[in-house]
């Protein structure tokens, strides 16, 4: 590796991977959950202690930097140097007892991400990626291919202010779903993009979500040489942008990025008519 950002890939790696320690020795035990925000979402103990390793890591290795995590929102710093952190991707997943979850430690300079790290506590597994100087960890050589596919296998993201009356979603999920072999909805968005990275799945769609997952996976994506566009059909910038949990990206090999911008047009089609269809309430609970 260049000299460049070898200490902070390394830091990033060793620390992702003892808050994956932490959250693999925990997971037979009880932990504490509670509602979190107004969708749905929740938030355990578990988080809270992953990310105060994390927290406290890069404190001590890194005072004074600006760190932007899942559960504690804004740490004041100087923002030339700023850490994304998401302590556990797929916390609803970890209460279910389905353990797909990751640990997301992402280092921006100016604003744009420079250092990506995503650790699987679950399977052990580390992907990484230095801007400029490619990836690590997305490909593994004890996996046996399965039969070609005749359609792409894709993974959905939607970030969380996305409800069941968001008929564009409505629209491209249907679309998506017919057209593809399998569209897979995990609830975690980080083994998406490790998997897309690895060549598990073909593509993602990621529909109005967050900065913090986005520019981790899109980092690790880019320097494996896949594509990650908006939804516009330009290339997708990864910068710092305030927080914003609305961006919409397409990604994969060229080709099947092409393919989903077709979708594209295909599901503003479905709109209208997906509009005049009650979401019914068929559950009372």
């Amino acid at each position: 590796m260049d000299t460049r950002l070898a200490h902070e890939h390394e830091f990033s790696v060793r620390t992702a991977e003892a808050a994956g320690d932490l959250v693999r020795a925990a997971l037979t035990r009880r932990i504490e959950v509670r509602e979190k925000g107004g969708h749905g979402d929740v938030v355990t103990s578990l988080d809270l202690a992953s990310e105060r390793l994390i927290i406290d890591s890069i404190t001590r290795e890194f005072p004074g930097s600006l760190i932007i995590s899942e559960e504690a929102g804004r740490i004041a710093g100087d923002a030339t140097w700023t850490w994304l952190i998401d302590p556990i991707d797929g916390t609803n997943n970890l209460v279910l007892d389905l353990r797909v979850i990751s640990v997301g430690i992402t280092l921006c300079h100016n604003g744009v991400p420079v250092v990506s790290v995503v650790h699987d506590p679950v399977s052990g597994r580390t992907s990484s990626a230095v801007l400029g100087q490619g990836a690590w960890g997305t490909s593994d050589p004890t996996r046996v291919p399965g039969p070609a596919r005749r359609k792409p296998l894709l993974a959905w993201i939607q970030g969380y202010g996305v409800d069941n009356c968001d008929v564009g979603a409505r629209a491209l999920k249907a679309t998506l779903a017919h057209n593809a072999h399998r569209l897979l909805e995990l609830w975690a968005p980080l083994t998406c993009w490790t998997m897309l990275a690895r060549g598990d799945i073909d593509g993602i769609v990621g529909y109005r979500i967050g900065e913090i997952d986005l520019h981790a996976g899109a980092l690790i994506a880019t320097e494996s040489g896949l594509s990650v566009n908006e939804f516009t059909g330009v290339p997708f910038v990864s910068r710092l942008r305030g927080g914003n949990e609305d961006q919409c990206i397409l990604a994969g090999t060229p080709k099947i990025v092409a393919g989903l911008q077709r979708a594209l047009t295909f599901a503003a089609q479905l709109e209208d008519d997906l509009a005049t269809l009650p979401v019914l309430k068929m559950f009372d609970i």
